[in-house]
């Protein structure tokens, strides 16, 4: 019989594996509304939904494997990473869907929230000022205009697979829709910032690598707290805080 593993578990959702079967339960039934709207209409691999009976979507595995994980090493030749681009770039270019998605947040109400989240940080002691009034700094070239594009929303490297130079799958949709498109590849690239131009490769176009940047210290900032919170270390190495370090 096959085992039941946890693949991750908090307050808000919790996924479980079964074999080849993956059950996501979620306390906020228009998140897995989105995934499934989403995945039937992204351009490319997505898992299948066997069924999806709220609070819980059951979809199959994808085959291939990461090209790593944060705080880890990245695997994988060059030409995968541009395979991951190219992929992107596909999800970018397709019709908009008709919601609004993480990436899609307004800019007004995002620089307010990032200002809240660096004072608690620092008022709190998570992070030293300077740390976080530098990457404060580097994350508003993020506030700018820009064109909407089909995004993911969440695109951590851990949710695209590879398998013999294509992109075979990627999963984890809950927060896709209208939104930035540099946001989708700032998440992808965290914390492997060596692999950004590989990515870039593939995806094609001019692309602003000021605003990866600035993202890449956007999202780690308001992360911090929640990931504590929750169980998790940003603190660990290559993960956020590390992020935050490097731009220093």
């Amino acid at each position: 019989m096959d085992e039941v593993e946890v693949v991750v578990a908090h307050s808000e959702r919790a996924t479980l594996r079964v074999g080849d079967v993956f059950l996501k339960v979620d306390a906020d039934q228009a998140r897995i509304d989105v995934e499934v709207a989403a995945m039937a209409l992204a351009p490319v691999p997505t898992p299948e939904v066997l069924w999806h009976r709220p609070p819980v979507l059951a979809i199959t595995a994808v085959p291939g494997r990461t090209l790593g994980r944060l705080g880890g090493p990245s695997t994988g030749a060059p030409a995968e990473w541009a395979a991951a681009g190219a992929a992107i770039r596909r999800l970018h270019d397709a019709p908009l869907p008709s919601w609004s998605g993480r990436a899609g947040r307004d800019v007004a109400a995002l620089a307010a929230e990032l200002s809240d989240e660096c004072e608690l940080l620092v008022t709190n002691g998570v992070l030293p000022a300077e740390l976080v009034a530098r990457n404060r700094r580097v994350a508003e070239a993020a506030f700018r205009p820009w064109t909407p594009a089909f995004t993911h929303g969440d695109l951590q490297i851990a949710h695209v697979f590879v398998e013999g130079g294509e992109v075979t799958g990627i999963i984890d949709w809950s927060e896709a829709g209208r939104g930035d498109a540099l946001y989708d590849l700032a998440t992808f690239t965290l914390g492997h910032e060596e692999r950004l131009d590989d990515v870039i490769a593939g995806y094609g176009g001019e692309v602003d690598v000021e605003v990866i940047h600035a993202w890449w210290s956007l999202r780690s900032l308001l992360a911090v707290r929640w990931l504590v919170e929750h169980g998790f270390d940003p603190f660990a190495p290559g993960c956020e805080v590390d992020v935050l370090r490097s731009r220093m």
